[in-house]
């Protein structure tokens, strides 16, 4: 009994699993890690959102199973947003489903409509998920590029003509994670132009929604015309409402798809805890002060990042969405690949950052570098990593630094 599992074998080390490892080992050994790894949210909900998790579990029949596929008031108040926000239309019953955080969701969807031998197109750097959700499904990956530029669609069209069998599936993700780069509604109009020529569904990922910056709001593929007949698109609560642990999100979309979703999951789970759902209603239909709160607030990180490590010598180019900077290796050091970089930046200058080739083979030469530490430790972090780059040799900026 010593042969490895069939799925294992498919897949590689979890790079970011890695990291995450060695920053913990770092902490636990006492040191004062600056965390710009995990996109994990420092601030709490709202005080209403707590407020209505307290009252709903005081209720003595709220503990029992809940339903799979999200109470109506939930699903209700998701068609409510994309109303409000994208002037989409959504029918709660066959359109919308809730989900365990957008990760459970694709992962879900993956099992559900991906037969071994499919071929989908993922993005490439992209979210571990993205890829390997479908992987342990039994599907074959054909990368496609994450820039949305004419190379995009003749990556697409190349892989139409001549991946056998044809590609069945495509997953998008803007803002993109890691990459931050954006799309507007003429990029999605012309694909799911192309995936209804090409008989080819398509899965949006949009769980950095309302994370956009520079007065220009991020677009849904559903509002490309006839985009219901072949996209569903995943959110989630998690970053809008610095509700990540609770683990929140939705599908939503393709009638067929949402369907095909709903009957795996009614075999898997029993839904999320009645009284967090309870919740996550009032954060959708509650004040909506927070998403511009956070919003703002992740935009003046950003622009200390991106300042602060310019005056230390690393220039990073200014993401205009997601929580997220991407941030090529300074050239004096490339030599030494994304994952050796982000270990030398742990153990050296005691910041954490989340290796680029963990991505995908075309993260080699980046490291994503999270939002996720007041605007006094991302100085900080900028000014650690000064002395380091000084260590090795490279050119700092004389008459700078904070």
């Amino acid at each position: 009994m010593t042969e490895e599992f069939y799925r294992m074998k498919r897949l590689p080390p979890y790079v970011i699993a890695e990291t995450n490892a060695a920053r913990a080992a770092a902490r636990a050994a006492g040191e004062d890690v600056i965390d710009l790894g995990m996109g994990n949210p420092d601030l709490p909900p709202p005080d209403h959102v707590i407020e209505k998790l307290i009252e709903v579990t005081r209720k003595p029949d709220a503990h029992g199973y809940s339903q799979s596929k999200g109470i109506p008031g939930l699903r209700r108040a998701q068609a409510d947003y994309y109303g409000r926000r994208f002037g989409v239309e959504l029918d709660p019953e066959t359109e919308v489903i809730v989900t365990m955080g957008s990760k459970e969701g694709l992962a879900s969807l993956a099992t559900a409509i991906t037969e071994p031998g499919d071929v989908v197109l993922a993005p490439n750097p992209s979210y571990p998920i993205h890829t390997f959700g479908f992987i342990i499904a039994g599907a074959t990956i054909r990368s496609v590029p994450t820039t949305p530029d004419e190379r995009y669609f003749e990556s697409l069209e190349r892989a139409m003509r001549f991946t056998v069998p044809r590609p069945k599936l495509l997953v998008t993700n803007y803002p993109a994670n890691p990459t931050a780069e954006t799309v507007d509604l003429a990029f999605y109009e012309r694909l799911v132009a192309f995936a209804k020529e090409k008989d080819l569904w398509v899965l949006s990922d949009l769980a950095y929604s309302e994370l956009y910056y520079d007065g220009r709001p991020t677009v849904s593929i559903l509002q490309a015309k006839g985009a219901k007949d072949v996209a569903v698109e995943f959110t989630s609560l998690s970053k809008t409402y610095s509700m990540a642990g609770w683990r929140i999100g939705f599908a939503v979309g393709n009638p067929r798809l949402i369907a095909a979703m709903a009957r795996v999951k009614s075999y898997l789970d029993y839904g999320a805890f009645t009284p967090i759902q309870a919740a996550a209603v009032a954060a959708l239909n509650g004040p909506q002060d927070i998403v511009e709160k956070n919003r703002q607030l992740y935009h003046r990180r950003r622009d200390v990042l991106v300042d602060s490590f310019a005056r230390c010598g690393w220039e990073i180019p200014s993401p205009s969405a997601s929580m997220f900077a991407w941030a090529p290796l300074p050239p004096a050091l490339r030599h030494m690949g994304s994952l050796e970089f982000s270990k030398a930046l742990l153990t050296q200058a005691k910041v954490a950052v989340a290796a680029g080739v963990g991505y995908g083979e075309q993260g080699e030469g980046y490291v994503r570098i999270a939002l996720v530490e007041n605007e006094q430790r991302i100085r900080q972090a900028a000014r650690s990593i000064k002395r380091y780059l000084l260590s090795k040799g490279v050119n700092v900026p004389t008459g700078k630094g904070d």
